[in-house]
């Protein structure tokens, strides 16, 4: 579903990201894993089409973001660390608008919400201003929007920030049933418990580079994903 080639993104003379190459399948949750500043972000970005990169290749589905980007952002959703919302709109207007976007039919739309509002406790808030939401409404509403056009690739930076224990649970849940359904879904966190719990895959980046990436079981062996990733940052400190 997403195959990163050989990815390199350059500002000026600085390297954010050299040589990056991975593959994750459709069913499959890899997560991105590296200190502050060590790519995840400028990744993602270029792999959703957002940011223009120097080298390499990013295709979605078999399609390249380079070529045909409109293509490939129909099956892309991306939730940034920091969604950006229309604060004007209610929760309501502003799913809606993204309904419109994706072209999600009147019922099936008004389906989802529904489901993925009442899991995610904000059905009674989707009549108010989104300005007078608080950071954890407002991620969960980017969740909703992220998810109404069932999207084939999720990708995610930081997903559980500012959420409370009880909708981080329902938002794994939310990635393992998307995932059983055949997208793919590749999201960087800190929280390295719950990635080793939930993820099939996972990459680790320091300074740009890839440092490990493969199934959980291999790259983590019998340790714990916190202990490799802790020795991989010492080797190549």
């Amino acid at each position: 579903m997403l195959e990163i080639q050989h990815f390199t993104k350059r500002y000026g003379k600085k390297t954010a990201v050299e040589d990056l190459s991975l593959t994750i399948g459709g069913g499959e949750i890899c997560a991105f894993i590296g200190h502050n500043g060590a790519g995840k972000t400028t990744t993602l970005k270029a792999c959703c089409g957002i940011l223009p990169f120097t080298e390499g290749e990013i295709l979605v589905d078999g399609t390249s973001i380079r070529k045909d980007p409109l293509a490939c952002k129909k099956q892309i959703a991306y939730l940034p660390d920091n969604p950006d919302l229309y604060e004007f709109m209610t929760g309501v207007k502003y799913l809606n608008f993204i309904g419109d976007v994706f072209a999600v039919p009147k019922a099936l739309r008004e389906k989802r919400i529904a489901d993925y509002a009442g899991r995610l406790e904000l059905t009674e808030d989707l009549g108010q201003p989104i300005s007078a939401y608080s950071h954890g409404m407002k991620q969960k509403l980017s969740v909703i929007a992220a998810l109404l056009h069932q999207p084939k690739l999720l990708l995610m930076d930081e997903p559980f920030v500012g959420l409370d224990p009880k909708a981080t649970h329902v938002l794994k849940g939310i990635m393992a049933d998307l995932c059983a359904q055949g997208s793919a879904i590749f999201f960087s966190t800190h929280v390295l418990e719950v990635a080793e719990r939930l993820c099939h895959k996972v990459a680790i980046i320091k300074s740009g580079h890839l440092v490990a990436y493969g199934s959980m079981e291999s790259v983590k062996g019998d340790q714990s994903l916190e202990d490799v990733f802790l020795e991989l940052e010492d080797d190549h400190a």
